[in-house]
């Protein structure tokens, strides 16, 4: 079994309409290079609606995102510098950010801004390269040889060497 090493990503931006699209193949990408590609939908939704309300509603549009990957958890948290906060964002974006993660949480920072953090559960896709399978045998190479010493000849029994040009001939046929 092959061990998952862990992964963490870092992404300083400033967002703006055009780099919204941006950054989420940007996050896409490094989601497929960890073997992902299950998460790639809802981290990159979450993460777009969370950059799209910071790009409506902060005042200083500079954030920072994060993604870790354990083997079992992606961690994804988005933080900005700026006075963002939340409860005054776009009504709903929370419950989208709820219902497509396992697991998330909001929390200020020491400048007066906020990181908003999901999760999801997940185990990377593990590819296993294809082994071509061998042809089964056949019913000939499967057969067993006859035996080379004569039977013994038992009363009332073929002669040893009619029965023996017999086998030869059914093995051969």
């Amino acid at each position: 079994m092959k061990t998952v090493v862990p992964c963490y990503y870092h992404l300083d931006v400033e967002v703006s309409p055009e780099r919204v699209d941006q950054v989420r193949r940007i996050l896409a990408a490094h989601l497929r290079y960890w073997n992902l590609e299950n998460l790639v939908e809802p981290v990159c939704h979450c993460a777009d609606v969370l950059l799209r309300s910071i790009g409506e509603h902060a005042a200083d549009k500079n954030t920072t995102i994060e993604m870790w990957w354990n083997g079992q958890h992606l961690i994804t948290a988005v933080a900005d510098d700026g006075g963002f906060h939340p409860e005054s964002a776009t009504p709903g974006w929370l419950a989208r950010i709820a219902a497509l993660s396992d697991g998330w949480g909001c929390c200020g920072t020491d400048t007066g801004g906020k990181i908003v953090w999901f999760s999801r559960r997940a185990r990377a896709i593990e590819r296993a390269p294809l082994v071509p399978a061998g042809p089964a045998p056949s019913l000939r190479e499967a057969r067993r040889t006859p035996r080379e010493m004569p039977v013994p000849a038992m009363a009332f029994s073929t002669p040893v060497g009619s029965f023996e040009g017999e086998v030869v001939a059914a093995a051969s046929g």
